[in-house]
C-alpha cells in the first residue's frame, strides 16, 4: 500500500497545491463575474446579461479544473498516481469542452432570440426563425452530447469499440442500440425535418386531436400545445410529420370567422346585414378587410343566416365570433322578435258523418271479415230507417228525438 501511495509528506504536498489551484481557480470566478454582471447590468443589453447568466455556472466548474490541469504536472505524486490524475482530469477537459460547445450553442440562440420577437402582429418571419433556431438548437445539443460521450469512453482501452460504434453508427452494437431507440431516432429526424419544411412554428394556432391551442414549445422530441384554457397537450415530434393536423397560421396570422343564425322565413334579412356591418364597425376586433351575410340554407322550419368576418388573428377571430353572435341575436330579439325561428302546426277541423261508416279507409279495397260486414249492414239500416218506409223527415226525427210536448201532456193527463 505504501508503494503506492508513496510517502505522505509528498501526497500533502500535492494535495495543498491541488487545493490551492481551486481555490484560486474560485477567486478569480467570483471577481470576473461580480465585474461582469455590474457592467451588464449598467449598460442595459440583453446578449451580454445572457452571456453572463449562461456562462458564470459551468465557468464555476470550468476554471477549477483548467487550474488542476496546469498545476498536476508541478505536484510530487508518484508517476502512476500522477498518471490517473491526468486521465481524470483529461476527461474533464473533454466534458468542458463541450458542456462549452453547447453553451456557445445556448447563446448563440438567445442572440437570435432577442433579434427575432413575436409580440408584434406580423410575427411570421420570426416565428419561422426562432422555430428553426430551437429546434436546431435541440438537435445540436444532443449530437454534440453524444460526441463528448463517445470521446470520453474512446480513452479507455478495454471500452474503445464503444465509443467508436456510437460515432461510426456501424456494427451489431449500433444495430442494437438504434433499435432500442427507434423512437429517439424517430423524433430527431423529425425535428430535423420540421426545422428545414416547418409545418409548425412556434406560437402557430394549430388543431391537435380535436383540441385548439398554441404551439409553446419544440423540444427535441416532443412538442408542447397550449390549449385555449392553459392546458398543455405534450405530442411526439413525429406526429407533425405523419398525420394530418390544421394550422391556422401556416402562410398568414389573419382568419376568416363565421357565424351561423337561424331565423324565421320573415326574418328581414338586409336589416340584419346592415346591423352586421354597424356592429364590426364598433369593434376594433375586425380588422376592416372581409365581411358579408348570406342565406346558405333553408329548412322547413328555419333559414340558416351565415354572417361572415375577418381579424388579425386566431384569439381575435374567436371574440369577434361571440361578439357578432351574441349582439345579432339581441338585435333579433329587440327589433324583430318575430323572426326568431318557430314551428308551425295547423289544426284542421274534423268533420263527422255517417257515410264515413260506410268507407272506412282502413277496409275499403281490402278484404274484411264478418265483423266488418254486419257493421256495414247495421249503418245500411239505419240510413234506411231516416230515409225509407214512407216516413217524412219530420216522423224521423220525432222518433228519433223522443215524443213531442202534446203527446207528452195527454200522456200525463
Amino acid at each position: 500500500m505504501r508503494e503506492f501511495w508513496g510517502d505522505s509528506s509528498h501526497l500533502l504536498i500535492s494535495a495543498g497545491m491541488l487545493a490551492g489551484a481551486c481555490l484560486v481557480a474560485l477567486v478569480a470566478h467570483y471577481i470576473i463575474y461580480a465585474i461582469a454582471g455590474r457592467f451588464a447590468r449598467r449598460k442595459g443589453e440583453s446578449a451580454k446579461m445572457s452571456f453572463a447568466r449562461r456562462t458564470k455556472a459551468p465557468a464555476r466548474v470550468i476554471l477549477p479544473l483548467l487550474a488542476l490541469v496546469l498545476a498536476a504536472p508541478f505536484t510530487p505524486l508518484p508517476a502512476h498516481l500522477k498518471s490517473i490524475l491526468q486521465h481524470v482530469l483529461g476527461l474533464g477537459m473533454i466534458g468542458a469542452v463541450g458542456w462549452g460547445v453547447i453553451l456557445l450553442v445556448r447563446l448563440l440562440s438567445d442572440m437570435v432570440f432577442a433579434r427575432y420577437t413575436i409580440d408584434v402582429d406580423d410575427n411570421l418571419a420570426a416565428r419561422r426563425i426562432r422555430t428553426q433556431t430551437q429546434v436546431l438548437q435541440r438537435t445540436a445539443i444532443v449530437g454534440v452530447t453524444v460526441v463528448t460521450v463517445s470521446i470520453m469512453l474512446m480513452t479507455f482501452p478495454s471500452v474503445r469499440h464503444i465509443g467508436t460504434s456510437l460515432l461510426a453508427s456501424a456494427g451489431l452494437a449500433g444495430l442494437i442500440v438504434g433499435m432500442a431507440a427507434k423512437g429517439v431516432l424517430t423524433n430527431i429526424i423529425a425535428g430535423v425535418q420540421v426545422a428545414l419544411s416547418q409545418p409548425i412554428r412556434i406560437d402557430d394556432a394549430v388543431v391537435v386531436e380535436g383540441e385548439w391551442g398554441w404551439i409553446e414549445e419544440i423540444d427535441s422530441s416532443y412538442v408542447v400545445v397550449r390549449i385555449w384554457d392553459l392546458r398543455r397537450l405534450i405530442v411526439p415530434l413525429s406526429y407533425f410529420i405523419e398525420k394530418p393536423f390544421q394550422n391556422w397560421t401556416r402562410t398568414r396570422a389573419d382568419l376568416l370567422g363565421t357565424v351561423m343564425i337561424y331565423a324565421d322565413f320573415t326574418a328581414p334579412v338586409a336589416e340584419i346585414r346592415q346591423e352586421l356591418l354597424r356592429i364590426l364597425q364598433s369593434t376594433n376586433l375586425w380588422d376592416g378587410k372581409v365581411w358579408g351575410l348570406q342565406v346558405t340554407d333553408a329548412t322547413g322550419a328555419s333559414m340558416q343566416l351565415r354572417a361572415l368576418m375577418s381579424a388579425k388573428n386566431g384569439p381575435t377571430a374567436f371574440d369577434l365570433r361571440c361578439l357578432v353572435r351574441e349582439r345579432l341575436i339581441q338585435f333579433l330579439q329587440e327589433r324583430y322578435p318575430h323572426a326568431l325561428p318557430k314551428t308551425r302546426n295547423e289544426n284542421l277541423p274534423f268533420v263527422s258523418h255517417p257515410t264515413m261508416a260506410l268507407h272506412d279507409p282502413r277496409t275499403d279495397g281490402a278484404k274484411t271479415d264478418g265483423r266488418d260486414t254486419n257493421r256495414k249492414q247495421a249503418a245500411e239500416k239505419m240510413l234506411a230507417s231516416f230515409s225509407g218506409d214512407g216516413a217524412t223527415s219530420g216522423e224521423a226525427t220525432s222518433a228519433v228525438s223522443g215524443p213531442t210536448t202534446a203527446e207528452a201532456a195527454a200522456g200525463k193527463s
